[in-house]
C-alpha cells in the first residue's frame, strides 16, 4: 500500500459518515443548526464547542461542516472509557488518517498491529538513558536564545514574536536531535514552513468539507501534494546522506541512527526507507510543534503573571542553580518549574482535540454506541471543565503541586493523549521546555506588550494567533 492509501485502514463496513447518531441516548445540536453555524466553527471552534457544551452538557452530537455526525465529549469518564478501557474497540478516525497522504505512515498516523510493532521498535530511543544524552542538545539550543536575547537586549528591552522564535528553537532541537547538525539553518526553516502550510490545508479540509470540490478545482490538493513531496525527499536525501557515510566514520547518536540500527524483533529485518521517510517526518511534525506551541504559551502566561516567573527564579537559587544551566538529573529538583509548565499544558494544551471511531458495537454506562460512532474528544474543553478545575480559567501551577486539594481528576488532564497511544516523546518534550525556561528565566524578564487577550488558533495542535510580542529584558 502506498504511504498515501486510506481506504484499507478500517473495515469496509465501518463508515462513520452513516454511524446511527441518533440511536446514541446523548442530546445533539439539529442539523439545521450545524449547517448554519459551519462557518462560525470553522474560523472559531473553540469558542463554539464551548457554547454547545454549556448548552448541551459533557456530550454533543453534531455534524462536522453541517455534514457529518460526530460526537464532541468533555466526559473525563467516557474519554478514559475510549482510549483506555476499551481502546482496542476504537481507531483514529479518516480525519487523522487522511494526514498519511501528506506526512506518511508514522507513529501518529499508523493502526492495529503495524502501530504496536512500529512502537515497541521506536520507544528504546526515548528511555531515559537516551533523554539524558539528547539534553544536550536541548541545552545548546537554548543557549543560542539566550545568546540571541543577550544580541537583541543589549540597548535595552527587545520585543520578540515568541512563537516565531520558539518554532526556530522547537526545530533545531528536533531536528538536531533526529538528524545530528547535518542540516543547514535554510533547511530547517524549509522544513517547518512546509509542515505549517501542510498542516494549514489539511485542517481546512476537515472543517469546511463542502470547500472540497472548488479547492480540488483550483488545484490546492495538488500544490499541497507537492509540499508533502518535497518534505519526503528532503528527509530521504538526510537518510541517504547517512547510510552512505563511510564504514570507519562513527555514527551520530541521534534518533535516525537509532531507526537506522533498530531491528524488528520477528525477523531481524530492519525498517525500510520509506518507513524510516515517514517516522522522521512524524518525529519532526509532532517534536516541535508541541514544544513550540507549549513554549510560547508558557511565556505568554509568565509574562501575565511574573510572581509565578519570580518563583522559579527563587526555586532556581535555593538549587544553586541560579547561575548555571541545569543538568538532566538536577531538573528533577525543579517541581514548581515542572507545575508551571503542567499548568501552561493545561490552559493550553498541544493537542486539543482527539478523534476516534468505533470499530464495533461497544457500550458505555448502558448506552448503546453503534459500530462506527466518530467521536471527538474535545481535551480543551475537558482541560477547563467547570465542575473538574476550580477556577478553570485561571493559571494556577500549584493545582500540580505534590498533595494539593482538589487533586488533579483521572483524564481530565491529557496534554499527551492517553492510554496505549499517549504520546512517546512526551519525555523529551517536557525536558526540552523545562531546559528553554529555566535557561531564559535566569537572565530575562519578560513582559506583555498589548493588554488584549491572545486567541489561540486550533490547527491539529493549539498555536497562538499570528504576532504573540513580548518584551524581554536582561535581569540586573
Amino acid at each position: 500500500m502506498k504511504s498515501g492509501d486510506t481506504h484499507n485502514l478500517m473495515p469496509d463496513s465501518v463508515s462513520p459518515a452513516s454511524a446511527p447518531l441518533a440511536a446514541l441516548p446523548f442530546p445533539w445540536v439539529p442539523r439545521w443548526q450545524t449547517l448554519l453555524s459551519s462557518l462560525a466553527m470553522a474560523r472559531q471552534p473553540i469558542a463554539n464547542l464551548n457554547r454547545v457544551h454549556a448548552n448541551y452538557g459533557d456530550t454533543v452530537g453534531l455534524h462536522l461542516g453541517g455534514i457529518r455526525p460526530c460526537y464532541s465529549t468533555r466526559d473525563p469518564t467516557l474519554v478514559q472509557h475510549i482510549l483506555q478501557k476499551n481502546h482496542r474497540r476504537y481507531l483514529k478516525s479518516d480525519l487523522t488518517h487522511g494526514l498519511i497522504r501528506y506526512i506518511g505512515r508514522g507513529l501518529l498516523t499508523n493502526e492495529g498491529p503495524d502501530w504496536l510493532r512500529q512502537r515497541r521498535l521506536i520507544q528504546p530511543g526515548f528511555h531515559r538513558q537516551r533523554l539524558t544524552g539528547l539534553t544536550h542538545l536541548m541545552q545548546a539550543a537554548a543557549a543560542g536564545w539566550v545568546h540571541e536575547l543577550q544580541t537583541r537586549t543589549a540597548a535595552g528591552p527587545a520585543v520578540v514574536d515568541i512563537h516565531e522564535a520558539m518554532t526556530r528553537v522547537a526545530f533545531r532541537v528536533i531536528s538536531q536531535a533526529t538528524f545530528g547538525a547535518s542540516m543547514s539553518d535554510a533547511a530547517r526553516d524549509r522544513l517547518s514552513e512546509v509542515l505549517t502550510q501542510i498542516q494549514a490545508f489539511y485542517v481546512r479540509t476537515i472543517r469546511q468539507p463542502y470547500l472540497r470540490p472548488w479547492l480540488q478545482g483550483i488545484g490546492s490538493y495538488q500544490r499541497h501534494q507537492v509540499l508533502s513531496q518535497e518534505l519526503q525527499e528532503l528527509v530521504r536525501g538526510y537518510i541517504r546522506q547517512r547510510q552512505q557515510a563511510g564504514p570507519g566514520t562513527t555514527p551520530p547518536d541521534d534518533l535516525l541512527q537509532m531507526l537506522l540500527d533498530a531491528r524488528y524483533e520477528d525477523t531481524g529485518e530492519p525498517m525500510t526507507e520509506e518507513q524510516l521517510v515517514d517516522e522522521a517526518n512524524i518525529l519532526l511534525l509532532a517534536g516541535h510543534e508541541t514544544s513550540a506551541n507549549a513554549l510560547s504559551w508558557l511565556f505568554y502566561l509568565l509574562a501575565e503573571h511574573p510572581a509565578v516567573a519570580t518563583q522559579v527564579r527563587t526555586e532556581l537559587e535555593a538549587a544553586g542553580l541560579l547561575h548555571r544551566p541545569a543538568g538532566f538529573e538536577e531538573l528533577a529538583r525543579l517541581p514548581y518549574a515542572m507545575q508551571v509548565i503542567q499548568e501552561t499544558m493545561r490552559l493550553y494544551p498541544p493537542a486539543w482535540i482527539l478523534d476516534r471511531v468505533a470499530l464495533e458495537d461497544d457500550e458505555f454506562q448502558g448506552r448503546p454506541i453503534p459500530k462506527g460512532t466518530l467521536f471527538s474528544l474535545y481535551l480543551y474543553g475537558l482541560h477547563r471543565h467547570p465542575t473538574l478545575w476550580p477556577e478553570p480559567d485561571a493559571f494556577r501551577p500549584e493545582r500540580f503541586a505534590v498533595g494539593a486539594q482538589p487533586p488533579v481528576p483521572a483524564y481530565a488532564y491529557l496534554p499527551f493523549g492517553g492510554g496505549p497511544r499517549l504520546c512517546i516523546g512526551n519525555h523529551f518534550a517536557l525536558t526540552e521546555i523545562q531546559v528553554v525556561l529555566l535557561e531564559t528565566l535566569r537572565q530575562f524578564s519578560v513582559a506583555p506588550v498589548a493588554a488584549t487577550p491572545v486567541a489561540p488558533v486550533p490547527l491539529i495542535t493549539l498555536r497562538p494567533q499570528t504576532g504573540l510580542h513580548l518584551r524581554f529584558e536582561r535581569l540586573g
